[in-house]
């Protein structure tokens, strides 16, 4: 240690002086002066092995006198910082001297002077001694919280201040040459390992009536609840239940309230949740918050008093998510619930008489909050008899009405409308559990007048700074988009008072017209929104049509249309995630309840060509859509004038619907496993229709009315409702199928039948577990059940066979078509060459001309015709002199045709009812012409 290094120093001086007498010659020395010597000249030399000996040692005469002087030598050694080397014997002197604390008094001074100095910084010599003392550094920081349980008010405050210093570090007061600072965070990160926070929320217990320890504890939890590592800790701890239990105690400071709210944020966002909810959800817990925020919310005033009210009832609105949480047995329910309505419905009690809420920011974030934890607290059914009692739907519709410029509201216009906003959303939630109430304030003529405003051309500025009033600045979207969703709510409970009401007030025409006045105004900026109200206008008239007739009828052809308008969509918006999706899904619930069972509407949604969009949107291949449709598909091929749409409908290269149906057969077969070979043939004829799901699941014995696993099957993919499609439009006459549908039609067509016997099958198994007997008849007609679903199986696999070859050998007589008209084509292309090369010959030799010459005279000439009639006159058709082999033009003169009017032998003719000049050369037309003499008789040559 320093000392230690001082006596060699000193020693190694004397050996020299000693020894500078013998030597021969005289050298010269110049001194050096080390860092270590710089350090020992901040650092006074002590020996603290020698301390902690003298510590341990008991039972001498001025022995505490001795003692209390080196440890107060120590602390002026150190009034720098602290080296990490030497922390462990330092804190090791502290623990000494807490232990002498009861018996000898004064050490107290020494312990408090001792932990000041944990508030220096610490210092390192070697960049890597914050890694090789770590684990004395923490064990040291965790002596600290060790501390607290000495019932000393100083000491226990200069813990805490040491450790709340760790947060603000400081540099050291003088630079110490060889030394370094530790990283500021070094402490902290001690602190952590070292379990600091635990043992700081096990001193609380110990501070019951020591307000002013308390709070400098709640300060030290304070900073350290800014980490997850101490947020756990405390968490195990109970720190959470153990501070919310003290949030009532006295504080006229107000320091004790600020800072728990502080550390229980914390610890919720900064450790497991659900258990930090177990701690706070219980009675004692629930009473101090309850206290604490009625106090605040009657006599808070100032902005901190405020700030903190809302913090209280944020915290409150967490536990009340846990239905544990006994929120109406302390009363903190009816409270909140009062709190939240005065304003609106006059109370006389005592809470609320003469308090008012202004427009402050803080008292607009309370009202909010408290509309807020009313749809929390509502999700608890025993709640609903406070919110009766509390007249919670009178007070929030009288937000459900248009502005009043007229009249002055406590509000600011953007504060009202988010306001506003806020209470049809808290409506939505609480209406349908109040239907009575609901109705007592005629809730629905409210909404739908409001919509009717909503709907208006009336001048109305909203702000739509709110997360509920998104995409609402300068229209009444946000208000609509509400307010809808409300009737969606009410419309969805099937209640019938509720829908007949709506009825009767004009809903259904009321939201087709609000439908086309959407439609008629786009609005690209806002689509999502609009997707969203188009959305709901849909289900909202789904709710309110189903299963009545009469209600249908007034959809009528206003309501296929707009149905029909959303059909027609661009395909390639379904992937644009504004929400297609979801108002195509609308569209097609609307068409299953809102058209399906009216036959005129039926009859003008095909005669529009409506099946024609829903096997188009089928087309797509989308899986979300296919079971919806094909069931609406079903429904439509009751009608006889359906199967007409559904055959004349083509898609893309020329794909008829049972194409389309056959294709996804396949395609679902495939996604469920069942076992088929490369042409699609069956494979198992036992089981001809088992998926994977159904092997690996065993059959189980279940009661008569569960349905078995076969039975699901029927309901859970599509392949039924494809069977039922293509038994409606006639398996034998299905046009534009290929060899490879037909395999697939054969299973399709006798998917009833496997059905059957696979159902069969498993009431043999189910038997068989169960280890039942049958009677000889009951086995005998099971077998032969079993048997004849067996057999259909083997047909069916036999057809597919006889189908495939018999497209084998179609496809081999293709082959052969194709290949003799590839060979025809080629013997052309051979015979025209040889002619275009006959033709080269006959240009570039006159041998080979005359020749080919004399061979066309020679078939000219046997080819006329011999004997001639009488009286006949011939016509030569060649022409004497020409040299060619080719076949002359089209023109052949006449001798009996005179010379002048057709200009010569070889002038141009156009006998085409001309008036032809009497003058040689080439032909002119003229006024009139006179024909002299009549043509002979000529026969064609």
């Amino acid at each position: 240690m320093w000392t230690e290094k001082a006596a060699a120093t000193a020693e190694a001086q004397e050996s020299g002086c000693r020894n500078k007498s013998s030597l021969s010659r005289q050298i010269l020395v110049v001194g050096v002066v080390t860092e270590d010597d710089e350090a020992q000249g901040v650092f006074k030399p002590m020996d603290l092995n020698h301390v902690i000996r003298l510590l341990e040692e008991t039972n001498k005469d001025g022995l505490e006198e001795k003692q209390l002087k080196f440890v107060k030598k120590l602390v002026q050694s150190y009034q720098n910082g602290l080296p990490l080397r030497d922390l462990a014997q330092i804190f090791k002197i502290l623990k000494l001297c807490a232990r002498k604390i009861k018996n000898q008094p004064r050490f107290v001074e020494s312990a408090y002077d001792i932990i000041k100095l944990c508030g220096l910084p610490f210092l390192k010599k070697k960049v890597s001694d914050e890694i090789t003392y770590a684990e004395d550094t923490a064990n040291s920081i965790a002596l600290l919280g060790d501390l607290m349980k000495i019932p000393s008010s100083e000491l226990r405050i200069q813990i805490c201040k040491c450790i709340v210093d760790f947060y603000h570090a400081e540099p050291p007061k003088k630079h110490i040459p060889g030394y370094q600072q530790a990283s500021s965070s070094y402490k902290i990160q001690m602190a952590e390992v070292g379990g600091l926070a635990k043992t700081m929320v096990q001193a609380m217990t110990l501070l019951e009536n020591q307000l002013v320890e308390k709070l400098w504890v709640l300060k030290v939890l304070q900073h350290l609840s800014t980490s997850e590592v101490n947020c756990s800790m405390m968490m195990k701890a109970q720190a959470a239940a153990e501070i919310c239990a003290h949030l009532n105690d006295p504080d006229p400071s107000g320091q004790l309230l600020f800072r728990s709210s502080e550390i229980l944020w914390n610890l919720l966002e900064k450790s497991s949740k659900e258990e930090i909810l177990q701690q706070l959800s219980n009675l004692e817990c629930l009473l101090a918050l309850k206290e604490v925020f009625k106090n605040l919310f009657m006599r808070g005033f100032s902005h901190y008093d405020r700030q903190l009210r809302n913090d209280i009832l944020v915290i409150t609105t967490i536990i009340a998510q846990n239905p544990e949480a006994p929120m109406i047995e302390c009363g903190f329910a009816k409270d909140l619930i009062l709190f939240a309505t005065f304003n609106e419905v006059k109370s006389q009690n005592i809470l609320v008489k003469g308090l008012k809420l202004s427009n402050s920011y803080e008292d607009f974030e309370l009202k909010k909050l408290l509309f807020n934890i009313i749809v929390i607290l509502c999700k608890d059914l025993p709640t609903i008899q406070l919110l009766i009692e509390g007249k919670v739907i009178l007070a929030l519709f009288t937000y459900v009405k248009k502005p009043e410029k007229q009249k002055t509201i406590e509000w600011s216009a953007a504060q009202y409308e988010e306001l506003q906003l806020h209470a049809i959303a808290t409506l939505s939630s609480v209406a349908p559990l109040l239907i009575e109430e609901y109705m007592s304030c005629q809730g629905n003529a409210q909404v739908l007048a409001f919509l009717e405003w909503c709907e208006s051309e009336d001048p109305f500025f909203s702000h739509g700074n709110s997360f509920h009033g998104t995409g609402g600045r300068g229209n009444k979207f946000a208000q609509m988009r509400y307010s809808l969703r409300l009737l969606r709510a009410m419309v969805y409970l099937e209640d019938e008072t509720v829908n007949t009401d709506l009825c009767e007030k004009g809903t259904i025409q009321q939201m087709i017209g609000i439908f086309k006045n959407i439609i008629s105004k786009p609005n690209e900026k806002e689509e999502a929104i609009v997707l969203e109200i188009q959305s709901d206008i849909l289900l909202i008239l789904s709710g309110l049509c189903e299963h009545h007739i009469q209600r249908k009828e007034i959809f009528g052809t206003e309501g296929v249309d707009i149905v029909l308008h959303v059909m027609k969509t661009d395909p390639r918006k379904l992937q644009s995630g504004l929400g297609y999706n979801v108002l195509l899904f609308s569209t097609l619930d609307s068409i299953w309840c809102c058209i399906l069972g009216c036959y005129p509407s039926e009859d003008y949604f095909l005669e529009k060509e409506g099946i024609f969009l829903l096997l188009d949107v089928l087309a797509l291949n989308q899986k979300k859509f296919c079971n919806l449709i094909l069931g609406i598909m079903v429904e439509f091929c009751d009608n006889p004038k359906t199967v007409a749409h559904v055959n004349a409908w083509r898609g893309k290269k020329d794909q008829t619907a049972a194409s389309l149906l056959i294709k996804l057969w396949r395609k679902e077969e495939k996604e469920l496993g069942v076992k088929r070979d490369k042409n699609g043939k069956i494979i198992d004829t036992k089981k001809p229709l088992i998926t994977s799901f159904q092997e690996e699941q065993k059959i189980i014995p279940l009661p008569a009315n569960c349905p078995s696993i076969a039975v699901m099957d029927v309901s859970e993919n599509i392949r039924a409702k494809i069977y039922a499609i293509l038994g409606k439009l006639d398996f034998e006459n299905l046009p534009g199928l290929s060899a490879e549908d037909f395999v697939t039609l054969c299973i399709i067509h006798r998917y009833l039948d496997f059905k059957i016997g696979e159902i069969w099958n498993e009431i043999y198994e189910e038997t068989k577990l169960e280890k039942l007997r049958p009677v000889t008849t009951d086995k005998k007609a099971l077998e032969a059940i079993t048997t004849a679903s067996e057999n259909i199986g083997k047909m069916v696999a036999s057809l597919q066979s006889e189908i495939i070859e018999s497209q084998a050998r179609q496809d081999v007589q293709n082959e052969q078509k194709v290949y003799a008209k590839i060979q025809a084509t080629h013997k052309q292309r051979e015979l025209a060459n040889k002619s275009w090369e006959n033709f080269l010959a006959r240009t570039s030799n006159a041998k080979t001309l005359k020749k080919a010459k004399r061979l066309q005279e020679k078939a000219v000439e046997a080819s006329r015709y011999h004997e001639r009639p009488q009286n006949a006159i011939f016509h030569p058709t060649d022409i004497k002199g020409l040299n060619t082999t080719v076949p002359s033009g089209g023109v052949v003169t006449v001798e009996s045709t005179p010379a002048r009017l057709v200009g010569g032998p070889l002038a141009d003719t156009d006998i085409a009812l001309k008036k032809l000049p009497i003058r040689g050369g080439a032909l002119q037309r003229v006024k009139a012409v006179k024909i002299e003499d009549a043509p002979k008789k000529s026969i064609p040559t």
